[in-house]
């Protein structure tokens, strides 16, 4: 099997090949880390038959957030060369979870929360995607009536040590922690998507190369040509150290209000200025370079470069007009320290009153979606996170009639006028 550990060159290894790379090469190897192997898909791309470029992605939540978008970003660009998008719903492998990275078994997801999931997800997935030339698969088509020769069949392809070569398989097996069979599963059927499809190209961030190289092992086997693995790097989340994920909640949804978004990226630490401006802003490579240095200088400099990446995500994904709508907000709410012009209206929820004219904002927050719960209601009363018409609130329950007709403010950017 070709391994991660063999000699992976960054695209940039010219050494490859010799001749100049083609535009439409250039194009489609933006930013990525890896291409395996180089010389084969710089002759596919210049051949005539449109390629079959796959991504799968598992719906095991409901927001498609920027780190999502690096992968589908590259897939509409495919599209826009003329050539054909495959998009795996891993409505089957959801259900399983991928242990990529993962230190510890997941749990699994019934096919209620999976359908649910995928269902949300679809509608904005087609935000980035054209509907020209995509295919739309879910994997239980293909995954779902496998019978027990086949999987064994499957199965025949990889060894155990071949699974074992994997980073995070065999760091938990060398501390003893616990590796389900269902888990070494996992490539092999991720694997099989490509068998299905006829995929040339399989797309991935760099933790999924692993299993992109298994379903090349996996097209020999079946006597397909093998695909070309095409990964790239991984968006890191807004608290600076962990990849992009909604279960941390270091995220920005590419549906998120303009205000929100830009409030969030205003917030990325200095360090992820520059990735920021390459993956998710997609600016070019000369200002990317010019913001990456103005960040690292720091200080003034580094708020400037933050604000013009905001700038160029919101306009991504919301215009031009409401990047500036976002900045604008912000300046108000941030520097001028006023309430948006904007503010959503909604009446104290009736499970927060009390019999003593009392509002128990523990159970307030929570209904109005200003809190996940009332424990972390609870945590931002305590920390002083919680105000009433711009003055912190002290205690879980507040008189009624103060709360009427107040502007709420949870953290910097959530406000709500009570009623």
């Amino acid at each position: 099997m070709e391994q991660a550990s063999l000699p992976v060159p960054l695209v940039s290894g010219v050494e490859y090949h010799s001749r100049p790379m083609s535009t439409a090469y250039e194009r489609l190897i933006s930013n990525a880390e890896h291409v395996i192997p180089a010389p084969d898909f710089q002759a596919r791309i210049d051949g005539r038959r449109p390629l079959r470029v796959k991504l799968g992605v598992d719906p095991t939540a409901r927001e498609v957030t920027l780190g999502w978008a690096v992968p589908l970003r590259v897939l509409r660009r495919f599209q826009d060369e003329g050539h054909i998008a495959v998009l795996i719903m891993g409505d089957f492998t959801a259900r399983i979870g991928d242990p990529s990275g993962k230190s510890e078994t997941r749990p699994q997801l019934s096919p209620e929360q999976v359908s649910a999931n995928a269902e949300a997800c679809v509608a904005q997935l087609l935000d980035i995607l054209s509907e020209d030339n995509l295919e739309v698969r879910c994997n239980s088509e293909w995954l779902g009536g496998l019978d027990l020769g086949e999987v064994l069949k499957l199965t025949s392809s990889c060894t155990v040590a071949q699974m074992l070569e994997r980073e995070d398989f065999s760091a938990r097996f060398e501390a003893r922690r616990p590796i389900s069979m269902i888990e070494f599963m996992y490539p092999l059927l991720q694997g099989y998507d490509s068998v299905a499809i006829e995929a040339d190209v399989e797309l991935g961030g760099t933790d999924q190369l692993f299993n992109l190289l298994m379903a090349r092992d996996l097209q020999k086997a079946y006597g397909q040509e093998p695909q070309i693995a095409l990964t790239m790097p991984l968006l890191v989340g807004l608290d600076g150290s962990a990849k992009m994920s909604q279960s941390l909640g270091n995220y920005v949804g590419i549906r998120e209000p303009p205000e929100e978004m830009f409030g969030k990226l205003m917030s990325i630490p200095d360090h992820l200025v520059r990735q920021y401006a390459s993956l998710a802003a997609e600016l070019a490579a000369e200002e990317v370079d010019e913001l990456g240095r103005a960040a690292a200088a720091g200080g003034p400099q580094a708020a400037v470069a933050k604000r013009r990446v905001a700038r160029g995500v919101v306009e991504l994904y919301g215009g031009r007009e409401a990047a500036t709508g976002a900045e604008a907000a912000f300046d108000r709410q941030f520097k001028r320290h006023e309430a948006p012009v904007e503010v959503a209206e909604a009446a104290i929820p009736a499970e927060a009153l009390g019999d003593d004219d009392l509002v128990d904002l523990t159970r307030a927050l929570p209904a109005l979606g200003l809190a996940a719960s009332r424990a972390e209601a609870r945590r931002l009363i305590a920390q002083g996170g919680v105000r009433l018409d711009g003055k912190t609130v002290g205690a879980e329950e507040v008189p009624a009639r103060e709360a009427a007709g107040a502007l709420l403010q949870v953290g910097k950017r959530r406000f709500v006028r009570l009623r």
